[in-house]
């Protein structure tokens, strides 16, 4: 016997689309503007036009400020993983009661507002000379990141099996053995889901950045701020259009790879 759906389910599926409309559609207006044939912020008038994107090549002030984003977040989001790595066995090794409150410490950085999180940097690295440099943005992107590599890499934890280790530890593994050839192999899926997210969040921060940083660190998300303010570059819709196409990207790989996983659980 078919079921069909009843209306309130109906009228869930087009709330649910509605409110993905209005979510993602404002941010998606940017893609045609950064086409636009003008000098200005505008839909293409009488043709598409990539030369605002060739501008993200040319110029040396967009082309440097993407390398160093590209650069920091790749930093920071190898120690992040492998602090969120190892923050999330530790708490799985640990009893209830530690491990409960290494998970409160490692998810602390989520539940400080980013502003208060941006103004504690900048009074620190006034003291520890940190400000306006590339040691300084990766402390505070790798502080920023490593909580979505804890709860990824604790999910995965949460499904793997610890007779695994102990059948390797049985067999005369040592415990560096086992962390590398069995831990870490089961729960890859999570560790790479939680480096991408990771990746994610160091390449989108603003609000620290604008704090601790002026000139000599100058990264993407730097630049279209002081672009807006200074001059509506359309240039500026090319790098968003960039950005949400890497974002897009990266939660692809993190979704298909949450498929594979369920697929070889299922199985």
């Amino acid at each position: 016997m078919t079921i069909r759906p009843s209306w309130w389910f109906r009228a869930a599926a087009v709330c649910a689309a509605l409110v993905l409309a209005y979510l993602f559609l404002p941010a998606l207006v940017v893609i045609p503007v950064s086409f636009t044939d003008r000098s200005y912020l505008s839909f293409p008038a009488e043709s598409w036009s990539l030369q605002h994107y060739r501008q993200l090549v040319e110029s040396p002030v967009w082309r440097e400020s993407l390398l160093q984003s590209v650069a920091v977040s790749a930093v920071s989001t190898l120690a992040a993983t492998c602090l969120g790595c190892a923050a999330a066995i530790g708490a799985w090794k640990l009893g209830a009661r530690l491990g409960g409150l290494v998970r409160m410490l490692a998810l602390l950085p989520l539940i400080v507002p980013t502003i208060v999180g941006a103004l504690a940097y900048y009074r620190l690295y006034i003291d520890l000379g940190l400000l306006d440099t590339y040691t300084g943005v990766v402390l505070a992107h790798v502080v920023a990141a490593t909580p979505f590599v804890f709860v990824s890499v604790g999910s995965a934890l949460a499904n793997f099996d610890p007779r695994l280790e102990q059948a390797a530890r049985s067999m005369g593994a040592r415990p560096l053995q086992v962390l590398s050839r069995v831990t870490l192999p089961g729960i890859r899926p999570g560790i790479v889901s939680g480096a991408i997210f990771a990746f994610i969040v160091s390449w989108d921060e603003l609000v620290v950045l604008l704090f601790i940083t002026t000139r000599n660190v100058y990264l993407l998300p730097r630049a279209m701020w002081d672009g807006i303010n200074e001059n509506v570059d359309p240039t500026i819709a090319a790098v968003a259009t960039l950005m949400i196409l890497i974002t897009f990207i990266c939660l692809c790989v993190e979704r298909l790879l949450a498929h594979r996983k369920g697929k070889r659980e299922s199985s």
